[in-house]
């Protein structure tokens, strides 16, 4: 018997959600899986963020590739020294210019000067580790950036699964409210027979008012669900009621989760990126105490007219460096990057134990859920029961209508508390999804 009054009472769900306006549109969950991903401002923002990293990886290339520049300079002198090179440049000296009367006191000298000039990188070890550590960072990012969209997957279920309670609560509540102003004809009734008291109508009149706000408060709640999935799909402002094309589950599915903080996860997995790449700066650092050899060549051209190109010559030749003491800046920063790393392993760390005592919440929490379902659906059979035997007896002229209100109310209530018990249980199974892949 408990069976059949509950399935009648969800077979009464089955009516049409109602439209609030003529900008309710239709919504499945596929479709708004797929306008998050092309337009959610978190997706967009950890796609950015991971090409921010690309360019700096790219960067590091100068490691290995050689730079090449150009210039062109203009210059006026008088000054001996000056004037006298500028001519040699020119290759257009005179045994008359080696008069000291003229080396000491020139005439107005100009001078063009074009020069191209290439610098190639040969072994500079600390930016080897600099280039890898950007490597890794790139890495990283993008695994961040994946496991936003997982996020946002399961932000999207959620959002879903709200928005589809919010309509079953409107549901529930129009039936609660047909019942009210059923109630009320038929106390009515009553009354002008003389069979009860003017007291008992209105009990069931202040019932009606209350079954009324809360309906405007399930109204509401639609409206507040939609704009959250209109700001997961980078809309807002829009007053779009949104209305899901797939009914809310009435049903769960058990399902078992490892108890063990998977390594494979991708935020895990970033993170330990990203220890490593603090440990690369780290090698970085110790590297700068050695030598860095340098190749270099130019070649120049040289004219008293602009952009004259009368003279030339080239230049090549190669640079050992090597910084000897630079008052501890470079011990310095060796021991900033060693605390740095050393602070990213803690974090590390301290993350995979938050992680993993998140995880072990979130499988008591299913177990919690799943009892909650079943004592919860339990009720609303009970409920519904009861409340047939109270009308019954009420129409009769057995029962107070005090006690066909409290029955009446439970019924719809239980019924509440167990659409919400569905929806906790299947998102605790989908965020157990979530923190197990």
């Amino acid at each position: 018997m408990k069976k059949v009054e509950l399935l009648l009472v969800i077979v009464g769900l089955a009516v049409n959600y109602p439209l609030f306006s003529q900008d309710t549109l239709r919504i499945s969950k596929a479709e708004l899986l797929e306008n998050v991903a092309s337009n959610n401002f978190q997706i967009k923002i950890a796609d950015q963020q991971v090409k921010m990293a690309r360019a700096d990886y790219r960067q590091s290339n100068a490691l290995y590739l050689p730079s090449l520049s150009a210039s062109h300079s203009a210059m006026v002198t008088t000054n001996p020294l000056m004037a006298f090179g500028s001519k040699l440049n020119q290759e257009i000296l005179t045994p008359a210019d080696f008069d000291p009367a003229q080396l000491n006191d020139p005439k107005r000298t100009q001078n063009y000067a074009t020069e191209i000039l290439l610098l190639q990188p040969l072994l500079n070890l600390d930016g080897v580790y600099e280039r890898q550590a950007a490597k890794i960072q790139q890495e990283a990012y993008q695994l961040q950036a994946d496991r936003t969209k997982e996020a946002m997957e399961l932000e999207v279920g959620k959002a879903y699964m709200q928005l589809q309670l919010a309509y079953e609560a409107v549901n529930v509540l129009e039936r609660a409210r047909i019942t009210s102003q059923e109630g009320v004809k038929l106390v009515k009734d009553y009354l002008e027979e003389g069979l009860i008291q003017k007291s008992d109508l209105l009990a069931v009149q202040v019932r009606a008012t209350e079954v009324e706000n809360q309906l405007r408060y399930a109204r509401s709640n639609i409206r507040n669900a939609s704009d959250y999935v209109g700001l997961l799909m980078g809309k807002g402002g829009e007053g779009i009621i949104y209305k899901p094309t797939e009914r809310a589950l009435l049903s769960i599915e058990q399902a078992d989760f490892t108890q063990l903080l998977p390594s494979s996860r991708k935020d895990i997995m970033a993170m330990d990126k990203s220890v490593i790449g603090y440990e690369k700066m780290l090698q970085s650092s110790k590297m700068k105490f050695l030598p860095t050899i340098n190749a270099f060549g130019s070649y120049q051209l040289y004219d008293d007219q602009l952009f004259g190109l009368d003279a030339s010559g080239y230049l090549i030749g190669a640079k050992l460096s090597w910084s000897l003491f630079d008052g501890y800046k470079s011990a310095g920063k060796m021991s900033k990057a060693k605390a740095e790393s050393e602070k990213a392993r803690m974090e590390n760390e301290q993350y995979k134990l938050r992680q993993q005592m998140e995880l072990n919440k979130t499988n008591r929490q299913l177990t919690d859920a799943k009892n909650k379902v079943e004592l919860t659906r339990m009720a609303l059979d009970q409920s519904a029961e009861a409340y047939k035997i109270r009308k019954d007896r009420f129409e009769e002229g057995l029962e107070k209508t005090s006690d066909l209100l409290m029955v009446e109310t439970q019924m719809f209530q239980k019924e509440l508390e167990f659409r919400q018990a569905i929806f906790e249980y299947n998102f605790t199974k989908e965020y157990l999804e979530f923190l197990t892949r």
